[in-house]
């Protein structure tokens, strides 16, 4: 009788878990946006709770619509900006190349000190500016590759935005039922982790919300700041530029890696005074994220800022941009684990 049970249970498993990873591969194309609208919601809904009340739960239906209008027009409206800057500027160069009009300005004799780059980008830039017809020719494969890639990271930009904005859409969803997915939630992760699910309900909550403000909002901040001092000195792609420090703000790499040759471009053509100015303005900008982010990441939180900082480099490096946000999360949950499992008596465990 009791191998006929064994073999009934077995069974059942097999079958669950055949039907699991069925499910897992129907759903797959969908995860990531699911992620994403999840993480939306989270970091969104503070802001939208606080506008549900003052508008008043009878309208909230009417609020939800605005909310998510005004949203989406503080994106698509430099989304718009951006490629329409970029298009021009291309459509500006590919012009004057087909007139013979396009043409390079002469580098200085100071470019041949800069450290390490110096003389090779003098060499470079000194060849194309004599004539940038041969200079093509010669180096048309590095070029070739090199657009090749340009426009492989514009396609994949315009495809991340479309995500984004599909995740958007699940997230105000997300919002407007915020009571029913708590309530499931809670649900959920008691079956899993018994009385302490609603504290690790609210710790991922706080998790997502600190590496937004950490990572994100800092991206942010130097992104804008970025964008000011490119106007100031009439940088060409000004919005393409600041756009770059956004994102490699973002995944936690130096925003002096855009900064340089934004600066290398402006001493090309800018009077040396207000090109040292721009310069030190540039470095300040870049080395600004090692103010903010102790002061953001990790705050309110009871995880170390240490355990979130390696949860989100890491999480990225497994997982991309979402890792960002799930590495965290993964790691403040068994950093919670950990010390729940060495302060509780053996007995009981």
């Amino acid at each position: 009788m009791n191998s006929k049970n064994n073999i009934t249970e077995v069974l059942k498993i097999a079958a669950l878990l055949i039907l699991l990873t069925w499910v897992f591969f129907i759903i797959k194309p969908f995860i990531l946006v699911v992620f994403w609208a999840i993480i939306l919601a989270v970091t969104l809904f503070p802001l939208y709770n606080r506008l549900v009340k003052k508008m008043g739960a009878t309208k909230k239906k009417l609020t939800t619509i605005l909310f998510a209008l005004v949203v989406l027009s503080l994106f698509m409206v430099p989304a718009f900006f951006i490629t329409s800057s970029a298009v021009e500027s291309t459509k500006e160069i590919a012009d004057q190349l087909r007139s013979d009009s396009f043409q390079l300005p002469q580098p200085e004799e100071r470019v041949k000190e800069w450290p390490v780059i110096g003389e090779k980008l003098y060499a470079n830039w000194s060849e194309a500016s004599k004539d940038i017809k041969k200079y093509s020719i010669a180096h048309k494969e590095v070029i070739l590759e090199q657009g090749a890639k340009l426009l492989s990271g514009f396609k994949g930009f315009i495809g991340a935005f479309i995500m984004f904005i599909i995740s958007f859409m699940i997230a105000v969803v997300f919002m407007y039922n915020s009571d029913k997915g708590y309530n499931t939630s809670l649900a959920f992760l008691n079956k899993l982790v018994g009385k302490d699910s609603d504290e690790i309900v609210h710790m991922s909550r706080d998790t997502i919300r600190s590496v937004v403000k950490g990572i994100i909002l800092v991206a942010l901040i130097q992104a804008g700041l970025a964008y000011v001092g490119f106007k100031l000195i009439d940088l060409p792609a000004a919005e393409v530029f600041a756009f770059l420090v956004l994102i490699v703000a973002i995944i936690q790499l130096p925003v002096l890696l855009i900064m340089i040759p934004a600066i290398i471009l402006v001493f090309s053509y800018a009077d040396t005074t207000p090109a040292i100015i721009f310069t030190i303005y540039c470095v300040l900008v870049g080395l600004l994220d090692n103010l903010l982010k102790p002061m953001l990441l990790g705050k309110g939180l009871k995880t170390p800022m240490i355990v979130i900082l390696i949860g989100t480099i890491g999480g990225m490096l497994l997982h991309g941009i979402i890792g960002l946000f799930l590495g965290p999360v993964v790691l403040a949950v068994m950093h919670r684990m950990y010390l729940y499992w060495v302060t509780t008596p053996a007995e009981n465990l």
